[in-house]
């Protein structure tokens, strides 16, 4: 295996896939602040709230200029995580295959 295709396996898939694991936790960090379940007063749970949602700001927030809200929905996870799973599964596989 070449240097800079063992980079992509041993690097950035498991970068991606640690992104995708983020996009997860931050829609389900959404649910439970927006239900109450979650309260955003505790110091703690601000911190890693607004540390999840810096981290995948910047993923999110062209596709949501892009694909608005519909109905109240925001879709724009679905979106980022078939992107990145499309990264992950196809263009990856065939970069570290020309190589």
């Amino acid at each position: 295996m070449s240097p800079i295709a063992s980079l992509f396996v041993f690097f950035v898939i498991p970068i991606l896939k640690f992104l995708m694991f983020l996009i997860f936790v931050s829609v389900i960090l959404s649910w439970l602040v927006g239900f109450n379940i979650i309260n955003l007063r505790n110091p703690t749970m601000r911190q890693i709230y607004n540390g999840i949602d810096a981290i995948t700001r910047p993923i999110m927030d062209p596709i949501r200029k892009v694909v608005p809200a519909i109905g109240g929905l925001d879709f724009s996870p679905i979106i980022a995580l078939l992107g990145l799973q499309w990264l992950i599964y196809y263009v990856i596989p065939s970069l570290i295959n020309m190589i």
